[in-house]
């Protein structure tokens, strides 16, 4: 008898402990944040431990329904902010069996739902992140216009990170994606203030948009460049200065592979080209060489439009690196269009830091991205453009003429005329042409 009393003493200890540690195991749901984008809401719960969860949708209502095993919640889900289109609230509902927390997501609509679990990163800890997204419509074809209408230049703008990814985080808690986002404003502004030139911005507020989507946002727009924004940082606070990447080879290379594979791409990177190419015996060689051409072209643009960005940040910060580098950066990777990406400083840096958060600071770097890229696309306006139209005359060198001759004819100093034909000496050839900048 005493031993079975004692057995039974074990198996009741054994019970409640292992029902303390169920209830100290299961997950909790701590808070839940909405990001709005135009076109894409994300939707991240914060929890206690790393998610287990299912998920379905349902109509008739249109709903996303996740179900969160061995859950909890803590969060009273009719007091979350929520500044999204697409959702209309979240809401806690019966789930299927005991110790499941259900969560209904009601939506405005059928919309493409995509559900991942994130690991701890400062700021935060374990989430499951919901990324609704209603489908984007390509930027509508303009052939109804006139061919002869003349067009701006586009220069799509990228602040890096946004929402939920908060970039890097300097010494006293500054985003990354709050400061970018700022200088990528004021970029964009003086972009548009630019007569000739158009920008078009990635981002407006604080919310994600996938790196796919940054590019297809610019080539939507049909864009000229792609500028993204960013701040570096390091593990310890010594490294600063401002530096310009463009896209490596390596990775440029096996870009043109992936895009090779995407036949339904071609057309959209190649244009009349793409379709001209379609359903011939040498499609796939065609689409390379073609291919191979664009990213060619748009790396040679990226490096030369970095040279000028890069002279011109010189002058208002220090500088990291005194030459454009290349980097595996996701964002820089279309083949069609030239992409930069600038590191406005070290936000892990205590000085750069500071200078990040100010005003003037910001001005002065948005100040000079807009001079390399104005230099740039005033020297080398593409076709049909505004610039292009009145911006460059061309002067063929004729026997007895030097640079400084041709410089008084057009009321234009030498120094201008030697930048906008990238000379390297004062020697010219008979018969050479010259770039004219406005005066």
């Amino acid at each position: 008898m005493i031993i079975n009393n004692n057995i039974f003493k074990l198996v009741l200890l054994l019970f409640t402990f292992g029902a303390s540690f169920f209830a100290q195991s299961a997950n909790k749901l701590e808070g839940v944040r909405i990001w709005a984008a135009p076109e894409s809401t994300r939707i991240v719960f914060d929890l206690s431990q790393s998610p287990s969860y299912t998920h379905f949708t349902l109509t008739n209502p249109y709903r996303l329904v996740v179900d969160l095993k061995n859950a909890s919640n803590k969060v009273d889900l009719a007091k979350i902010a929520n500044n999204s289109k697409l959702v209309k609230k979240i809401r806690k509902s019966t789930p299927p069996e005991k110790g499941t927390l259900r969560i209904v997501i009601d939506l405005v609509k059928p919309l493409r739902a995509s559900l991942f679990a994130l690991p701890p990163t400062a700021p935060y800890g374990n989430r499951l992140v919901v990324d609704l997204d209603s489908g984007s419509a390509k930027a509508k074809s303009q052939s109804a216009k006139p061919v002869s209408v003349l067009r701006d230049v586009v220069v799509a703008i990228d602040a890096g990170h946004g929402g939920d990814d908060p970039g890097s985080i300097g010494p006293t808690g500054m985003y990354e994606k709050k400061v970018v986002l700022q200088i990528a404003k004021k970029v964009a502004k003086k972009i548009n203030a630019t007569p000739g030139m158009k920008a078009v911005m990635t981002r407006t507020g604080d919310y994600f948009v996938n790196l796919n989507r940054r590019s297809e946002i610019a080539r939507d727009s049909k864009a000229d460049l792609l500028i993204s924004i960013h701040a570096d940082a390091f593990t310890s606070p010594q490294p600063q200065g401002a530096s310009v990447w463009v896209l490596s080879m390596r990775r440029a290379n096996s870009e043109i592979g992936r895009w090779l594979e995407q036949k339904e791409k071609h057309s959209e990177l190649l244009g009349g080209a793409g379709e001209i190419i379609q359903n011939t015996d040498n499609e796939q060689y065609l689409a390379m060489t073609l291919l191979d051409m664009s990213m060619d072209r748009s790396m040679a643009i990226s490096h030369n439009i970095a040279d000028d960005v890069l002279s011109n940040l010189g002058k208002v910060t220090k500088l990291h690196k005194h030459k454009p580098e290349s980097a595996s950066f996701a964002v820089l990777k279309s083949p069609d269009i030239p992409s930069i990406l600038v590191e406005t400083g070290f936000i892990s840096n205590h000085r750069e830091e500071r200078l990040l958060s100010q005003r003037e600071h910001q001005n002065n770097i948005a100040k000079a991205v807009h001079k390399g890229v104005v230099k740039y696309f005033e020297a080398n306006p593409p076709a049909n453009t505004l610039l292009a139209s009145r911006s460059n005359t061309k002067h063929k060198v004729r026997s007895g003429e030097s640079l400084s001759v041709i410089a008084h004819r057009y009321q234009i100093s030498i120094s201008r005329l030697k930048k906008a034909n990238r000379l390297k000496s004062n020697t010219l050839k008979i018969g050479q042409t010259l770039v004219i900048p406005r005066a």
